[in-house]
């Protein structure tokens, strides 16, 4: 890798891949957006039920993330109470594959992984 390539990949605020790891690779996107391929349309309260552990500000927060950056789209309709379904844009849809890819590489290597992390002496 060149110098001037390690220069543009240091600076976190220019460098594509790191900017876009810390937006989707936080504790939830990821599954959220696994979830919204799976089940294709879901509602936040949907979301929530199926993620017990995630906290609705939390959830909230990823979802508003996940729309800014166009992986998700959020459709309210007006009605009384208000509903809104959240599903996967064209941009998020084009993300799936890279995300299972991942996965697969995770579950093929967690036992491994999990042998390092317990025999790993700071």
């Amino acid at each position: 890798m060149s110098e001037k390539s390690l220069n543009f990949f240091s600076d976190a605020e220019n460098c594509p891949v790191r900017n876009v790891m810390d937006r989707f690779g936080d504790k939830w996107s990821t599954l959220v957006l696994l979830l919204l391929e799976d089940q294709g349309v879901m509602r936040f309260n949907e979301l929530h039920k199926t993620i017990k552990s995630v906290s609705q500000k939390m959830l909230s927060v990823t979802l508003k993330s996940l729309e800014a950056d166009g992986l998700i789209l959020r459709k309210q309709y007006p009605e009384i109470p208000p509903r809104v379904e959240y599903r996967l844009s064209e941009r998020g849809q084009s993300l799936i594959p890279h995300i299972q890819s991942l996965v697969a590489w995770a579950n093929q290597h967690m036992p491994e992984i999990k042998k390092s992390r317990a025999s790993y002496t700071s």
